[in-house]
């Protein structure tokens, strides 16, 4: 198979998936109040099942285990990510510190342009001495565990019990990268074993910066549509009555543009 058509399907595969990933954001009112009326095992899915579906963290994951080898450097690199994401997940939900969803996952996909970049050299092409990988994934934790920790608060979380609910959300996340871990880790190592793996790999980690490049400007775009960060301005009806209002604003006092419900 041409190394062209390799990075055609690579990128519309890794394409449709970010667009899947952007346009789940939202989360109905009855999927919030029946997450929370279910307990902790319903934090402990629904931490699974965001991991799972974040297709930034996993392309984020897949980037800085791509040229690992051996199990104490994968430990290692993992659990520097790990470490960086739990911190922030745990901190910021208690203290209530929040943002815009749409600029950290901005920032994430910044995270996911830089992984890739690393993985085809392109750091040593312009410094004499690459950045330390180590802390640079254990810094991006921290961001990626701020979006995580801004995606909980969403939820009615209360008072009662706030604590097991983080950690019940922190253990699903966890489960749900050792989940995808374990994919990952077996398909690289069978890849590795090919004769097209280091020919193929170029294209494939410009495959992973592409779509860093299309997730960053995909949450771009959704902020400059949203006045309210709990709104989501992709849904076709809202998205289409955007550019309307942008066309025809209508401007509440100040200056800001409103999207019609």
């Amino acid at each position: 198979m041409q190394i062209k058509t390799v990075f055609r399907i690579l990128i519309i595969f890794l394409l449709v998936l970010i667009a899947h990933s952007v346009f789940a954001h939202g989360m109905s009112e009855d999927e919030k109040h029946s997450i929370v009326a279910g307990g902790n095992l319903e934090f402990i899915k629904l931490g699974a099942t965001h991991m799972l579906t974040g297709y930034d963290h996993l392309l984020f994951v897949l980037g800085f285990v791509f040229f690992l080898t051996t199990f104490k450097d994968i430990v290692k690199y993992v659990t520097a990510f790990t470490v960086g994401h739990s911190i922030t997940l745990i901190s910021a939900t208690l203290m209530g510190i929040t943002a815009n969803y749409y600029l950290i996952d901005a920032v994430i996909a910044l995270s996911v342009c830089y992984i890739g970049f690393e993985n085809i050299g392109g750091f040593r092409k312009y410094f004499a001495e690459s950045p330390n990988l180590l802390w640079a994934i254990f810094l991006f934790g921290f961001i990626h565990g701020f979006g995580l920790s801004t995606r909980l608060q969403e939820l009615p979380l209360g008072d009662e019990g706030i604590i097991l609910k983080i950690l019940s959300f922190n253990l699903g996340i966890e489960l749900g990268q050792i989940g995808a871990l374990c994919v990952m880790l077996a398909l690289l190592f069978k890849w590795r074993r090919t004769k097209s793996f280091l020919r193929v790999s170029s294209v494939s980690n410009h495959a992973i910066i592409a779509a860093g490049v299309f997730l960053f400007f995909m949450q771009m775009h959704g902020y400059s549509h949203t006045v309210n960060p709990d709104e989501f301005g992709f849904a076709e009806d809202n998205h289409f009555h955007a550019h309307e209002d942008m066309a025809a604003p209508a401007a509440r006092p100040g200056g800001e543009y409103f999207i019609d419900p």
